[in-house]
């Protein structure tokens, strides 16, 4: 389609249906944007972050660093970023998508995770979210990751392998637990989907997670791909918790 054709239906479509704030529905000057409140609620992550987990750090730096927990506690995956903190407009959009069904969000959220993860992409990279137990599947509809990792791999022109990863036994919700509690209750709770064991040998995957909290469940992901010959894995969540202080 001519892109003149292309701006006149856009222009005809904004006329009767005005763009809309992605996060409050307030009018906004674009398609997929958010509005200034919300714009300013948003804890965009950039500047100097930990590059194994993603989360912002003071100062200035040239080189990768890590954060005070990624040292003291080594990561399964070589690195990570996020695209915002789980906070203010962030966590609305997280719980949005995740509880809403507010499918129209995938496409702009991962835009937004493409562009924090550009630092740690690399050729022919797989793509993979962290999977969900089915019973969990059957509750919320569809696995959020699995969405945005779809859709990320097609804006950085990977390949996703949506059910690289499976659910080997239900867990229980690790809201409130330490992360001590949410490694035990993950223990043995991932595994590689047996047809694809093929496919990961000697590759370099991309995990993503929608949000990350202690990073617990992409731990757990990230060591059964290394147990199934990954050469390599790097994380990436679209919002990251807060630490204190």
């Amino acid at each position: 389609m001519p892109d003149a054709v292309r701006s006149a239906l856009r222009l005809a479509l904004h006329t009767v249906f005005p763009p809309r704030c992605l996060c409050c529905g307030a009018a906004v000057g674009s398609d997929a944007g958010l509005c200034g409140p919300c714009w300013r609620e948003t804890s965009f992550i950039s500047g100097t972050v930990c590059d194994c987990c993603g989360t912002p750090l003071p100062g200035e730096d040239a080189g990768p660093v890590l954060c005070d927990d990624c040292l003291a506690q080594p990561r399964p995956w070589a690195r990570g970023r996020a695209a915002f903190l789980y906070a203010g407009t962030g966590r609305k959009l997280v719980l949005q998508l995740k509880h809403a069904d507010r499918l129209d969000l995938v496409p702009p959220l991962a835009g937004m995770l493409a562009r924090a993860v550009v630092p740690i992409l690399r050729p022919k990279m797989l793509v993979a979210p962290v999977p969900l137990h089915r019973l969990r599947l059957l509750r919320r509809k569809f696995n959020q990751s699995a969405l945005l990792a779809q859709a990320l791999a097609r804006d950085c022109g990977l390949v996703c392998l949506p059910d690289l990863f499976l659910r080997t036994r239900p867990t229980a919700a690790m809201e409130g637990m330490t992360r001590a509690e949410r490694r035990a209750n993950l223990d043995g709770a991932i595994a590689v989907t047996p047809k694809h064991l093929d496919r990961i040998r000697g590759k370099h995957l991309l995990l993503i997670d929608d949000v990350l909290t202690s990073g617990a469940t992409l731990e757990a992901t990230a060591e059964a791909a290394l147990a199934a010959g990954a050469a390599r894995v790097s994380v990436a969540a679209l919002a990251r918790v807060a630490r204190d202080g």
